[in-house]
């Protein structure tokens, strides 16, 4: 067999290191500037020389699993056996077994041992035990899992118990407690049965005396047929009677009607009344009308001048206590001097007298105050100081606020004001030439009068009326009714405070608002703006279609200039008010000879060339 030069100079390491008494180990790990790092050993384990072309561990291990080569190559090795390790074949895998064991009680009179049932598991993984008790309720034992999971010790010398110690019908005794094994589940016993077990029979559990005991029903005693307050508390303990009264407190000063709670306590006999309080009802917090207590129904007759008042009450004095027989729904009882109107009681009530007396009826009663007839408030005449609406808040609350406004529309209609010009209806002659304008505020539907001042009229002019809102006539102050821009027409009367107005012009701008709302206005109201203003418009089409703009301009011009050469004073309001005088149509148009007849009266120069120029309705644009 031909042998390596690696071979041979490792197996003289071997023998070497055989005969080696120092095993010492080079430093490999160091530290520098602060960073640890591993270098490789500068000599082997005693001092050794190390070879640069040594074997590596690999190398090694190869050597000492390879075989000797034959001619036909490497021998193969078979593949090694499958192992499992325990636990994982038996991961999950319990045996359970049904047990019970003997449980000695000594300082009860009824019983001396108890039978406790329990269940006991076994754990193949790593052969560990528990043993639990299921939990029965109000029990007042401890119970739940009685002993942890671990590997339970058998006996004194180190050993373990395994499943092959278990088995049916047999005690088992672990911590000083005797287990007796009476059964098991389907998997416990085909697991026993195949590593060879041959499992017992399975025996019947036995069941706790006491247990059995309590189970079986207890027989009634008789009991005799008097009174037994005894037997009556232990009966009816915790039963109360509960009905729903009414107080009636209202003969007396301040008095009301009191929601009240009475309770029966059946135990005893005693009654109870407490005060149902709501939120906010003035009384105070206190539950308890009247304590707890038996209550008197018919007295033993006794002398009246007897201060018992001051006394207890005793059953001498007595005739009749209250019972349950004299509560019922719809029935008013008197209890110390207070009589209450029972009109329901709960369910439990109605059921205690529907078994004990067979009544049926338990209809409630209905106790809702009727609502009382309220008195009509009476509202005042309107006496003339401000609006209506102002006057009226006086009447309705001790602290009078200001009437709401209405916002949107004061912000929808903010600084829109619809102007008219209005003449005074009045018999007397200084009136007639008097003219006012009227503003209609459409963001309060106010209305201001305003009277334009004229130089020696006598009459000083200016604000005729304060903005306000002007009511209707025949508008009673209950119900009034204001005027509207749907009332304002050309030649319509407006009545203000017992001044008669007639309007006679009116401003562009309303008739352009009727035209955007036309929707919101009466057609007569829109069509009389509109015939207003037809002549006005004819007027200015007729100008603008027969002369140019820079002609007619050149021709206001040349007729100025006349005016200005004539020496007299030219009174322009008098002869405006001529010319609307005889313009009884309001067309905007005169004749010729009206026309020249106006000029003469008014020394007004009337050249030839210029009135051919004009012609005879060039006058609204002398104006």
């Amino acid at each position: 067999v031909a042998v390596s030069p690696k071979f041979m100079q490792y197996f003289d390491s071997w023998i070497s290191f055989q005969q080696k008494t120092s095993f010492h180990r080079s430093q490999t790990l160091d530290f520098k500037n602060g960073y640890a790092f591993s270098q490789l050993p500068r000599e082997g384990v005693g001092g050794d020389t190390l070879f640069a072309n040594q074997l590596s561990q690999d190398e090694l291990d190869d050597l000492c699993t390879k075989g000797s080569t034959l001619t036909y190559g490497t021998v193969k090795r078979s593949a090694p056996s499958s192992f499992t390790p325990a636990f994982v074949a038996y991961d999950k895998k319990v045996l359970k077994f049904d047990a019970y064991f003997q449980e000695e009680v000594a300082i009860s009179a009824e019983e001396h041992y108890r039978i406790r049932q329990v269940g006991i598991y076994y754990y193949l993984e790593d052969d560990s035990m528990c043993v639990i008790e299921p939990k029965v309720k109000n029990s007042g034992l401890v119970q739940g899992k009685l002993m942890r999971r671990h590997r339970v010790p058998k006996n004194e010398q180190g050993d373990y118990y395994h499943w092959k110690d278990l088995n049916l019908g047999i005690d088992l005794t672990m911590y000083g407690r005797t287990y007796r094994l009476v059964n098991c589940d389907s998997f416990t016993k085909v697991f026993l049965e195949s590593q060879g077990i041959e499992v017992n029979p399975p025996e019947e559990m036995v069941s706790d005396p006491y247990t059995e005991q309590r189970r079986t029903p207890v027989q009634k005693p008789t009991v005799p047929a008097g009174p037994d307050p005894f037997r009556q508390f232990l009966a009816y303990d915790t039963k109360v009677l509960r009905f729903y009264a009414i107080w009636d407190d209202t003969n007396c000063p301040f008095g009301d009607h009191h929601p009240c709670v009475i309770h029966y306590f059946l135990a005893d006999d005693t009654v109870e009344v407490r005060e149902v309080h709501r939120r906010n009802d003035g009384r105070d917090p206190f539950p308890v009308l009247m304590r707890r207590q038996r209550l008197p129904k018919i007295f033993v007759d006794k002398n009246k001048n007897f201060p018992s008042c001051v006394l207890e009450i005793t059953d001498h004095e007595v005739q009749e206590w209250y019972s349950p027989k004299d509560f019922a729904i719809g029935k008013s009882v008197t209890l110390l001097g207070r009589t209450f109107l029972i009109y329901d009681c709960d369910k439990f009530t109605q059921d205690f007298y529907r078994e004990k007396y067979g009544i049926t009826d338990f209809q409630p009663v209905d106790i809702n105050k009727k609502p009382t007839e309220k008195a009509p408030q009476v509202i005042p005449p309107y006496n003339g100081f401000g609006i209506p609406e102002d006057s009226l808040q006086n009447c309705l609350s001790l602290f009078p606020k200001p009437p709401r406004k209405d916002i949107i529309k004061m912000l929808e209609n903010n600084l829109k004001i619809l102007r008219y010009q209005v003449a005074l209806e009045s018999p007397v002659p200084e009136d007639k030439n008097r003219r006012f304008i009227l503003s209609y505020f459409l963001s309060d539907d106010t209305i201001g009068i305003y009277e334009p001042p004229v130089k020696n009229s006598g009459i000083p002019g200016g604000k005729y009326l304060k903005r306000t809102k002007v009511t209707k006539p025949g508008s009673t102050p209950e119900n009034p009714i204001y005027y509207e821009p749907s009332d304002f027409t050309i030649g319509s009367t407006i009545e203000v405070f017992g001044h008669r107005f007639v309007i006679t012009d009116a401003d562009e701008y309303v008739l352009n608002y009727l035209e955007r709302n036309a929707e919101s206005f009466p057609a007569a109201t829109l069509q009389s703006i509109r015939d207003h203003f037809h002549p006005r418009q004819v007027v200015v089409e007729t100008a603008s279609s027969g002369f140019p703009k820079k002609d007619l301009d050149d021709l206001i011009v040349e007729v100025q200039k006349e005016l200005k050469l004539h020496h007299e004073p030219f009174n322009t309001r008098k002869f405006h008010e001529a010319f609307h005088h005889f313009d009884t149509e309001g067309s905007g148009f005169l004749d010729k000879t009206t026309f020249l007849n106006l000029c003469d009266r008014f020394h007004v120069p009337t050249n030839t060339i210029l009135l051919k120029k004009v012609r005879w309705k060039g006058c609204c644009a002398c104006g």
